[in-house]
């Protein structure tokens, strides 16, 4: 199943043979015997392209969980004898700020050395699905305070309001504090419609009766900022977030909406790399004890 699986992803024997450290003869044997065996094609091979046929696709979501469950059997037996190994797949949001999440995984890392970590960055919403579907184990999620994570476990690290971010030519730069009307005559530079990171502002605006013009929408912050930088807008962000760059002005928001930082994790399928990575993040035992 490792072979198919290698195949399907790589969309080559030669490159999946690689992958599983393996000569292709071998791979391209042992994935014959297996279509012996289930009466059925797994893959249409010509000299250009090898792809699934719908029998292999039906086969492969199965073959994918059979090893996870095997990987995970291991990892549990490990974890018996007091090891921790096995694959922890870790999702974030680019504002994170609650976490210094590189010293973070470099301190995991020295102490678990066996645990093969991937990251990947992505919007909440999206993360909070892939641990619901065991794509995630973990990840660092930012939403607005009125959201709580669903469907899986979490823990609130930090609530965060909300600053202005203008260029510091702004006029508004020299102010004090601002408030949510003064902010709605602006141009904004803000997330994508739909994403957390916008609906913390949106509903904000929406509450106070106020409507804005969001000019850019834009899914990074370190854009966001370039573009308040050249005047084109202003943008708001996390107050703990934006210290880390320099050429804008942050004002407080006397009104501000709340940025709340999770922790999630699966509620049925946490494993024990999952567990030392959440106690790394200083998760109480008692959180993760049900």
């Amino acid at each position: 199943m490792r072979y198919v699986v290698a195949v399907a992803e790589t969309n080559s024997f030669t490159r999946a043979a690689q992958r599983c450290l393996v000569v292709q003869s071998a791979l391209s044997h042992q994935v014959a015997r297996l279509e012996r065996e289930l009466g059925a094609r797994l893959f249409d091979r010509t000299s250009r392209r090898v792809r699934l046929t719908p029998a292999g696709e039906a086969f492969l979501p199965a073959a994918r969980q059979c090893l996870d469950a095997a990987e995970r059997a291991a990892a549990e037996v490990a974890a018996a004898i007091g090891e921790v190994r096995g694959r922890l797949a870790i999702g974030v949001i680019p504002t994170v700020a609650a976490v210094d999440l590189p010293v973070v995984l470099r301190d995991f890392h020295q102490r678990h050395p066996n645990v093969r970590i991937g990251l990947r960055v992505g919007s909440s919403e999206a993360m909070v699905e892939q641990i619901r579907e065991g794509g995630l184990d973990v990840a660092l999620l930012g939403l607005p305070a009125t959201v709580r994570p669903q469907g899986v476990q979490s823990f609130e690290f930090a609530r965060d309001p909300l600053v202005a971010v203008v260029a510091p030519e702004h006029p508004l730069a020299a102010s004090e504090n601002v408030d949510l009307t003064r902010l709605a005559a602006e141009r904004f530079v803000d997330f994508p419609s739909g994403s957390a990171g916008r609906a913390q502002s949106d509903q904000a605006f929406a509450a106070a009766g106020l409507d804005r013009e969001v000019a850019f929408e834009i899914p990074t912050a370190d854009l966001m900022v370039q573009l308040v930088q050249q005047q084109l807008g202003i943008a708001m962000l996390a107050s703990t977030y934006v210290p880390r760059f320099t050429g804008v002005t942050t004002i407080p928001v006397t009104d501000a909406p709340a940025r709340i930082e999770y922790v999630a994790w699966s509620r049925t399928t946490r494993t024990p790399a999952a567990t030392a990575f959440l106690t790394a993040l200083g998760i109480p035992a008692e959180r993760l004890a049900g």
